[in-house]
């Protein structure tokens, strides 16, 4: 172990000698860990990182829902834990402290979470993860030779946890001890206690980072093509090695200086396997947005029409009948643009009502006949105004156009920026509202000024 530390100081004054860094030099590597961090970090297990081959008991499993929105929700938050402990490691005077190391678990969590689980008996359960709070239920692994390990008990797990925040707190301010020791065994200690119910690993990463910033070190990146290394060592130190494990992370540094020795002197730092990280990182963020599920077909433009198309007309109708006594006439009109038909079909007045809209011309003629809907003209007209000698009329003007892998609705003043929506989206009804409101002013707004200006005439 003594020769990779003198080989890490020997690095380590290299670096410092090519310092400052140009900016250009300074955001590749920055960008370049940033990679490295974000895709080996979520490629890792947190909650199996002290044992190779584990079973978690009561709260193992891959979480109910959309999986991948979480997982790139996840990764989101990775960029916002390490912006935070870059922060702290400068403040250079403030000490880490609990509150602080809840808070990464939170951010890295991004939100409570249901996971499948297996009780200590073996039987099928479900326990929802809190975020930034310790453990409420045990956790434990089963080792490769059959037997149970038990982490922190939960009433034990804050008492440990104030312990391991007195005795880093005296490494720090006795000195004594190596970044890298201190990293290493603040980590070690730390998956031992296991204080949250997901996330552990992470958390011990960023806090391997947060000792590193904070004395002027490169991060570290634990590979997850390394992870068998990564647990025997871990493993090795439950077995009373911790040299073991120290060693491990002094490795994982000499990796990080040897990157940033190369960035400082402008030499290339990508790596052939680069590429197909930022691959990797792309399908999840593209799978986490789950924009276009379903394209164009009766059946999906019918679902569309009666889930937010037919709610957003009758928004539309139900504030503005009430003003309907003050005009000779209040009238709906839509009018249907169908694949095959000739001109455009007025469906629905105020004769028909929705019931018979969606009968009539949703189920029979399109979804039925396996037409496709091309486009809907709705209107709502308030006519005659009885408080004008012109009686003038109103128009609240909606448009849905379906194309084939999305559809979009606008309205009159609102033309350069309408609302798109995939199909197989059911979109909340107070988003419909919102929407939809600024066309209800609007004629609102039309009727005040002409009644204002009858009052001065």
């Amino acid at each position: 172990m003594a020769t990779t530390f003198n080989k890490i100081d020997e690095l380590t004054q290299t670096l410092k000698a090519l310092l400052p860094m140009e900016r250009d030099s300074k955001n590749k590597l920055d960008k370049k860990f940033r990679l490295e961090f974000n895709y080996n970090s979520n490629h890792l297990e947190g909650n199996t990182l002290t044992y190779g081959e584990t079973e978690l008991l009561l709260i193992f499993g891959k979480t109910t829902g959309n999986h991948d929105l979480r997982e790139y929700e996840e990764m989101e938050a990775h960029n916002v834990a390490l912006n935070l402990i870059r922060d702290w490691a400068e403040e250079k005077e403030v000490p880490l402290n609990e509150t602080r190391i809840k808070n990464l678990n939170e951010i890295i969590l991004v939100k409570p979470f249901w996971k499948e689980a297996i009780t200590s008996d073996g039987q099928q359960t479900r326990r929802q993860i809190k975020v930034g709070d310790y453990k409420e239920f045990p956790n434990s692994v089963r080792l490769s030779n059959g037997e149970i390990f038990e982490y922190a008990s939960v009433a034990d797990t804050p008492i440990m946890m104030g312990e391991l925040i007195d005795w880093f707190k005296m490494e720090e301010e006795k000195k004594e001890l190596h970044p890298i020791e201190l990293s290493a065994l603040l980590h070690y200690r730390f998956v031992r206690i296991h204080p949250f119910d997901d996330g552990n690993g992470r958390t011990a990463r960023l806090l391997i980072n947060y000792v590193f910033l904070k004395n002027d070190l490169p991060w570290v990146v634990i590979k997850s093509a390394d992870k068998r290394n990564y647990i025997t060592a871990l493993n090795k130190a439950d077995t009373g090695d911790i040299n073991a494990f120290i060693e491990y992370i002094a490795e994982q540094l000499v990796w990080s200086l040897e990157v940033s020795i190369k960035a400082a002197k402008g030499e290339s730092i990508e790596e052939p396997e680069d590429l197909d990280k930022e691959i990797t990182l792309l399908k999840t963020e593209l799978k986490g947005e789950n924009v276009l599920n379903s394209s164009a077909t009766p059946d999906s433009i019918c679902d569309a029409m009666e889930q937010n198309i037919i709610p957003l007309f009758m928004i539309v109708e139900e504030k503005l009948e009430s003003l309907k006594e003050f005009f000779f006439k209040a009238n709906r009109i839509i009018a249907f643009e169908i694949t095959g038909e000739s001109g455009t079909k007025s469906v629905g007045t105020n004769d028909s009502t929705w019931e018979q809209i969606k009968e009539n011309w949703l189920i029979n003629q399109v979804r039925g006949k396996a037409k496709k809907l091309q486009h809907v003209m709705y209107s709502y007209e308030l006519r005659g105004f009885k408080k004008n000698i012109a009686a003038n009329a109103f128009y609240t003007i909606i448009e849905v156009q379906f194309r084939d892998f999305n559809y979009s609705v606008q309205y009159g003043t609102n033309r350069g920026n309408p609302l798109e929506l995939p199909y197989n989206t059911m979109v909340e009804i107070e988003e419909l509202r919102n929407f939809v409101a600024p066309a209800i002013r609007d004629t609102i707004e039309k009727i005040k000024n002409l009644n204002r200006k009858s009052k001065s005439q």
